[in-house]
């Protein structure tokens, strides 16, 4: 509860400037004491009035493991055609190098029409398809083919709107998804986000339907665990390199190495 309250006060730093309308709901708890929290929002924060300036290339433009670390606590917008925003935080990210990366899309420096993304400047969007069903969203570095993969978002604004999108993407009806359920997982985010592949080699810090802005709460060096990628398989000693980073105690995280944890702790 303390790093929720904390971060309750310091993300007043990041809504209300004319390219971040307010949120009405938002608007009530803010001024009304003992309101119930707005479905609309998570009840953890509340984002008030004040200038949020966009992310833009001097911070993409980093290497590729810099940038792995640099995006955590970053917040990720998303503008719905209905002019709803999403707002989640960054609670876990990969690095993937470019060409020596045996499980990069781009081992080899092999530049393909589906990896194209990876060669373009870093902030540039790369999106692919997985089972041919599900999308990956990535964000390239500095390096030839090196890019971030975006694996689980804090959910912020827009709850609702995601709920929405998660239950239109699946198969067969379900419950209704806890908050930590809606973007722990990079496919998740990307559902709940509303990311397909039309948003292959966008551009973040031009595009108007997505862009990140900073969080208000860097986290440290010791909030960030560093452990091995998921889902890797036989790629060798690439599967055991420490390139998957997220923040310590986040539950929203997919996947927690508990061991890497106690170790951090001793």
């Amino acid at each position: 509860m303390p790093r929720k309250r904390k971060l309750l006060a310091q993300l007043s730093a990041l809504q209300n400037s004319t390219s971040f309308p307010q949120i009405d709901a938002v608007e009530q708890l803010n001024t009304t004491p003992g309101a119930d929290p707005s479905p609309k929002s998570s009840k953890y924060f509340v984002i008030e009035k004040k200038n949020s300036p966009q992310l833009q290339e001097d911070f993409f433009n980093q290497p590729c493991v810099s940038l792995a670390k640099s995006f955590l606590g970053q917040i990720l917008v998303r503008k719905l055609p209905d002019g709803r925003e999403l707002w989640g935080r960054i609670v876990e990210t990969e690095a993937y190098l470019g060409g020596e990366d045996e499980a990069s899309h781009s081992k080899g420096g092999k530049q393909t029409q589906r990896n194209a993304a990876m060669f373009m400047k870093p902030g540039t969007l790369y999106v692919y398809q997985i089972y041919g069903i599900y999308f990956c969203m990535n964000v390239s570095s500095q390096g030839e083919g090196a890019a971030v993969l975006l694996r689980s978002l804090e959910p912020l604004q827009g709850l609702d709107a995601m709920r929405e999108l998660r239950r239109a993407s699946r198969k067969a009806p379900t419950g209704l998804l806890k908050d930590w359920q809606l973007c722990n997982g990079p496919s998740k985010l990307c559902q709940a986000f509303g990311i397909d592949k039309t948003f292959d080699q966008r551009d973040l810090t031009q595009d108007s339907a997505i862009w990140m802005v900073p969080g208000p709460d860097p986290p440290g060096e010791q909030d960030v665990v560093t452990t091995t990628r998921i889902g890797i398989g036989n790629r060798g000693e690439w599967a055991q390199k420490p390139l998957r980073f997220y923040l310590r105690g986040n539950r929203f995280v997919s996947v927690v190495d508990k061991k890497m944890e106690r170790e951090m702790a001793a």
